[in-house]
């Protein structure tokens, strides 16, 4: 069993198949027990990025709706939602101040972050972040949590 904070990055890779997508699928094998967080923002991140691709051809209006409606039956019961408290956002603020991230970015580690501290503090193993964005995962690593990309496991 392991801890996975699924940035939108990744998380995307499980609904549209593109590179990574049977290493993260693999994650989700009900034997391995593992749980994953991801942050509020993200269902409105991954929906984006869905419609966006069917609005662009790479995928047809009929398998986005499909793959919205999977991921939001998936939201009642996959993933545990890191809220977004006032704390969360001012760590996320002083994140994007100090490695000047992205909106999202930034609030995207600072949950990971909020949950990596609960994992340590109730004697668990560090939560693995996975990210298949390089600049985020340097900035991660730079935060001293585990980074895994989806890109490096085609």
């Amino acid at each position: 069993m392991s801890d996975y904070f699924l940035d939108s990055s990744a998380l995307v890779k499980r609904y549209i198949n593109e590179t990574g997508s049977i290493w993260i699928n693999n994650l989700f094998d009900p034997a391995l027990n593992n749980e994953f967080f991801i942050a509020a923002i993200a269902p409105v991140e991954i929906v984006a990025a869905i419609t966006r691709r069917s609005r662009g051809g790479t995928i047809s209006p009929t398998d986005a709706t499909t793959v919205c409606n999977l991921f939001r039956a998936d939201l009642l019961s996959t993933y545990q939602i890191v809220e977004l408290t006032s704390g969360l956002i001012s760590r996320a603020m002083a994140l994007a101040e100090t490695h000047a991230l992205r909106g999202y970015d930034a609030v995207q580690l600072a949950a990971a972050l909020e949950v990596n501290a609960l994992c340590v503090a109730n004697g668990l193993p560090t939560l693995t972040f996975v990210c298949a964005d390089l600049e985020l995962n340097a900035v991660v690593t730079s935060e001293g949590l585990l980074v895994e990309n989806p890109n490096n496991y085609p």
